[in-house]
């Protein structure tokens, strides 16, 4: 089923971020194609990060950032208290801008 839970992974943050196998597909088949198959990526992004950042447009979006084999992985995902989901995942070539919230 699209709708069930896909993965749900606790973040450094204590928060329970998920996301359902229809939104995933939508991520990799949509949003971010260079994602497919990086489902180990954006999981670790979110449970070891090297660096979390609250969005500067909307505090209860957190950016987690991770480098992997010279790339930057960046998760995004609003939290709504102790749990969450994920808006999207991609790679990047810099860190955006926000505050940051958390590091290793």
């Amino acid at each position: 089923m699209k709708n069930e839970i896909y993965f749900e992974i606790k973040t450094p943050l204590d928060v329970r971020v998920r996301t359902t196998k229809g939104y995933w597909n939508y991520i990799v088949n949509i949003k971010h194609k260079v994602m497919e198959r990086k489902e180990e990526i954006v999981k670790n992004t979110l449970s070891q990060p090297d660096e979390i950042r609250r969005s500067k447009f909307d505090e209860d979006v957190f950016l987690y950032y991770k480098k992997k084999d010279d790339r930057i992985y960046c998760a995004v995902a609003k939290h709504e208290g102790k749990k969450g989901f994920l808006i999207t995942a991609y790679m990047t070539d810099r860190v955006k801008e926000g505050e940051v919230v958390w590091t290793k």
